[in-house]
């Protein structure tokens, strides 16, 4: 089950509440992750995407039962099957988050493995507390990796260290996470953890938007952008930020020296 909210502070909130099973992603579920990822893009309320899970899992990936590699050497078994349900689903998430124009944060409050660590990571800042694993079991299922981890993992730790994870699957406990680069910030509890996601996207809903996402998408697309390409794009984007209300209502608020007003700014009238 995929519980999705949006409250008066603008932030949507995601909760994989499939507390029996780890947060293990059915069919179903996955398809209302998609639905509630794009419902929060979409949405002019929500300014920023928190995404946690309930009891002391984040999620601990796809259900096998319901996956098609459950049926893999059987008869009649079409290997196609398995590429158009990853497009499908779990790549169809993990594309969703992290080409997403607006911040999104995951309070990962436990155990998160495979395509639920992708899930976390695909997010813009990630934030564990001190039982936090981040497990990778593909070898251990003579599975390949997927969920967008050969693109996400090399780019947040390195080549030597992400071939670590896949190909002996090396587990990240806590705070480690921090030390590798896959993770924001770590915190004692998970009732520590809870605030503090909440307080982070609540302060995320409450910036410029527009620019955030823009500059999120400059940030993404570095590793496969030469520099004169990054500059015109930089340059471009500046451009679209100047027309923005929350560029004027933050230009206003420095001379006035007062806190701005990005909220407010893009709901007035004359905006």
């Amino acid at each position: 089950m995929i519980r999705y909210e949006v409250r008066d502070d603008r932030v949507g909130r995601i909760t994989l509440d499939r507390p029996e099973a780890r947060n293990a992603l059915t069919v179903e579920m996955r398809d209302d992750l998609v639905d509630a990822v794009r419902s929060a893009r979409e949405d002019p309320r929500v300014r920023a995407l928190l995404v946690t899970g309930s009891g002391d899992s984040f999620c601990s990936g796809m259900d096998l039962r319901a996956s098609t590699v459950a049926s893999a050497g059987g008869a009649g078994f079409d290997p196609r099957s398995t590429s158009e349900a990853l497009r499908k689903g779990v790549q169809t998430f993990i594309r969703e988050l992290w080409e997403m124009d607006k911040p999104t944060v995951a309070a990962v409050n436990g155990t998160a493995v495979g395509p639920g660590a992708h899930l976390a990571l695909a997010c813009d800042f990630v934030l564990t507390q001190a039982t936090t694993r981040f497990i990778w079991s593909f070898a251990r299922w003579g599975l390949v990796v997927d969920a967008g981890g050969a693109y996400l993992l090399p780019r947040l730790i390195g080549l030597p260290r992400a071939k670590a994870m896949v190909l002996l699957g090396e587990e990240v406990v806590g705070a480690q996470a921090v030390d590798l680069g896959l993770a924001y910030r770590c915190f004692d509890t998970p009732e520590e953890l809870a605030i503090a996601a909440d307080e982070l996207a609540v302060r995320l809903a409450q910036g410029p938007t527009r620019s955030l996402g823009l500059s999120k998408q400059l940030l993404n697309a570095s590793f496969e952008t030469s520099l004169p390409v990054s500059l015109d794009r930089e340059a471009h984007f500046q451009a679209l930020g100047t027309v923005s209300p929350e560029m004027a209502e933050g230009m206003a608020a420095f001379k006035e020296r007062r806190p701005p007003d990005f909220i407010g700014s893009t709901e007035r009238p004359e905006a």
